[in-house]
């Protein structure tokens, strides 16, 4: 892309509740293959801040995407457009819902401040949900609903966000919650007498135009937090996601509402105590079945594929046998999606089963490792496990002594 003297207006300054204009042509640059237009002025909001950009249409061909060369914004554009002058359309649902989601992100980051003097480092709009990483090493439930609250204050409270350019030489004078990354004349958004920030986004009227602001979730990432949150609509479609599951599980568990989390917990302590008395009694018939195949193997070599055991209970067997007697195990199973072999040998047999691997991996397309005495290799679900165990069979018996 190349500069041009003439800039783009961005009529989204004016109005960002504009969803349609006319506009001239200025350039038609090609952007990664894709036709593209410079416009003299254009409603559409360019990729910057950590807000996405604005989609829609221009002369009935779809904008694919936004972005800032200089003083000019470059509309890519699914399709060729001839015209000289042309009119713009923007997807109003996709704006308004940015709009609430950046007006949110700045009360949410004055809160933050506010509450727990954490600064604000980074913020992303993303489809689903945002991103804020705010400076504090920790975050409780009970610091994070302080700040939740102030922010929600700050939305019923319906201040006026009002948005004006102050000249760099008198920017002292705004009380800026941080300080400006460009020079020169600057754009501030102000949610009135509560937060003051340099920002060159699309924002909402009044706060309550935002409607709840939502933490939905936080992690501790680069030395700070980083919270998930949602606004307005998005809120709305999450507590309707949420509370629908907590319906469902209330009525699966017939209890109320708030006792969900204590039946959840109940019947987690149940499973756990139902495992370790499965994985006890599977221990106890493990010794039964190990005497039954080693009775049935022919000479040292006990092979077996199973159809309905797990990786790990094939492991366990075959090392109960080879820990009760010098025998060779060679087991096959399968589970929802792989091939598993379980090769393994009594330690005073002196052989070493990483040899198999090469031999055996390639007829079930699969890799594998291990030590001396044991080695797992998994490959294709649908592999002919039986004729991987009858090659290694037929491997371990020729070095047998």
């Amino acid at each position: 892309m190349t500069h041009d003297k003439l800039g783009t207006q961005r009529l989204y300054f004016e109005d960002a509740y504009r969803t349609e204009f006319e506009a001239e042509v200025l350039d038609r640059p090609v952007v990664e293959g894709r036709p593209a237009l410079v416009l003299d002025r254009t409603c559409f909001y360019p990729e910057s801040g950590g807000q996405p950009w604005d989609t829609g249409s221009i002369n009935g061909v779809e904008v694919l995407k936004v972005v800032e060369d200089g003083d000019r914004i470059v509309h890519v554009l699914a399709a060729e457009v001839p015209a000289s002058r042309v009119e713009g359309a923007i997807d109003w649902a996709r704006r308004f819902d940015h709009m609430q989601q950046h007006s949110g992100q700045h009360i949410l980051s004055q809160a933050f401040f506010e509450r727990l003097r954490g600064e604000t480092k980074s913020f992303h709009l993303g489809p689903d949900v945002s991103t804020l990483e705010i400076g504090i090493a920790e975050a409780g439930d009970e610091a994070v609903e302080r700040v939740e609250r102030r922010a929600n204050e700050i939305v019923f409270e319906d201040r006026e966000i009002k948005t004006y350019f102050v000249p760099e030489e008198k920017i002292g004078s705004v009380p800026l919650r941080r300080p400006p990354k460009v020079t020169g004349t600057i754009r501030v958004v102000e949610a009135d007498g509560f937060d003051y920030s340099a920002c060159g986004g699309t924002h909402c009227r009044r706060t309550g135009e935002i409607g709840l602001i939502k933490i939905t979730r936080w992690e501790r990432i680069r030395g700070q937090i980083r919270f998930e949150f949602v606004c307005g609509g998005r809120a709305l479609r999450d507590y309707d996601s949420k509370n629908r599951v907590l319906r469902r599980l209330a009525g699966q568990f017939n209890v109320k509402e708030a006792d969900v989390a204590a039946s959840v917990a109940k019947l987690s302590e149940e499973l756990k105590a139902a495992k370790k008395q499965a994985k006890k009694g599977e221990e106890q018939l493990a010794v039964y079945e190990a005497r039954d195949l080693v009775q049935k193997a022919e000479g040292r070599v006990v092979r077996q594929v199973f159809s309905d055991r797990s990786p790990e209970g094939a492991k366990f067997l075959a090392l109960h046998i080879i820990r009760e007697s010098d025998r060779v195990v060679l087991f096959g199973t399968r589970s929802e999606s792989r091939s598993h072999l379980v090769c393994a040998c009594s330690e005073t047999l002196k052989l070493d089963m990483r040899r198999l691997v090469p031999i055996v991996a390639p007829l079930v397309n699969g890799r594998g490792g291990g030590g001396p005495s044991l080695v797992e290799i998994a490959g294709d679900r649908d592999a002919d496990l039986a004729a991987a165990v009858d090659r290694a069979a037929e491997t371990v018996k020729k070095e047998l002594p």
